[in-house]
């Protein structure tokens, strides 16, 4: 018994792991813009072939090693996605920003630009899925009757070391305090002399960033790519966020863990087809309780 609470408790926080990352990203750019950006979980998917291409053309063309092809994955998967975050907000973000569009403008762009994504990838590549190749050998390892990987234990920690620099980012330097400047009053902070733009640029590669390395993470994990992976998952990446409180942090990354666990749960004691239906009651559950999520705090509007 004690056995298997373990390994659903490390399972749960694999699963939570992905969530938690793309989550980040959602509560970053909502934090900063107010805006929840519905394109970011096919960002996501967009990393995942990102990391493909790279690790495939790196592999076989050049036939470097795997654990050399996997350290170089990692930043150009990164740097690669984050440009297309970028390439985002400057092409469809930005113009309605400057015009001031109305808020719900906005969101339909960034369902549009999701589709877009979804769409080109479908139109490029086909709808043949495409497998991933290994870049380390998984080991098993096997502790009083505990099962995991290699590649699990590297997933979670990831996610946590993602979680701290993102919180000293946020905390400890100038770009961060602008960036909690900005949530605050984005009208105000221009006359202080703090550039706007390049600071929500700064927070799209960040958030964009961390969804290209959840997409290489679940591509090793999970090898098998196709232009929808990042539909559902981003959803769900999007209510664990709203759960903990969007905007910020901490909410989001304990969110995705929450909506994994609870996942994981789930399949453990009821068929798996019950599992998006009792994750999503237990998560409205949650926000009946308490509407701004577990660390949302309920903000006033001055008129």
């Amino acid at each position: 018994m004690l056995e298997s609470i373990i390994q659903n408790i490390i399972n749960a926080l694999q699963w939570g792991s992905f969530y938690a990352l793309i989550a980040l990203g959602y509560t970053l750019v909502y934090g900063v813009l107010t805006l929840i950006n519905f394109a970011h979980g096919d960002v996501f998917m967009v990393g995942a072939y990102i990391a493909f291409f790279v690790a495939t053309f790196f592999l076989t063309t050049i036939g470097l090693p795997g654990w050399v092809v996997l350290a170089l994955c990692v930043p150009l998967t990164m740097v690669l996605t984050s440009m297309v975050g970028v390439t985002l907000e400057r092409i469809a973000y930005r113009p309605l920003r400057k015009k001031g569009a109305h808020r719900l403008y906005v969101v339909i762009t960034a369902l549009m630009c999701g589709l877009i994504l979804e769409h080109a990838n479908l139109a490029l590549l086909g709808a043949s899925r495409k497998a991933f190749p290994a870049l380390i050998e998984v080991q098993v390892y096997n502790i009083g009757g505990v099962t995991f990987t290699n590649l699990k234990i590297a997933v979670i920690v990831t996610a946590f070391l993602v979680f701290l620099f993102l919180q000293w980012v946020v905390t400890r330097t100038r770009v961060g305090m602008a960036m909690r400047a900005i949530s605050y009053d984005k009208f105000a902070v221009p006359l202080m002399g703090i550039p706007l733009d390049q600071i929500i640029v700064v927070t799209f590669v960040l958030g964009s960033g961390f969804a290209g390395l959840a997409g290489l993470l679940f591509a090793m994990s999970y090898p098998v790519l196709d232009p929808y992976m990042g539909a559902l998952i981003g959803w769900k990446a999007f209510i664990a966020a709203v759960v903990g409180g969007i905007g910020d942090i901490r909410g989001a990354f304990l969110g995705g863990f929450l909506l994994g666990a609870v996942e994981i749960m789930v399949v453990a004691f009821f068929p798996s087809t019950f599992r998006d239906l009792i994750s999503f009651t237990v998560l409205l559950a949650i926000l009946t309780w308490k509407p701004t999520g577990l660390f949302g705090i309920a903000q006033t509007t001055k008129i």
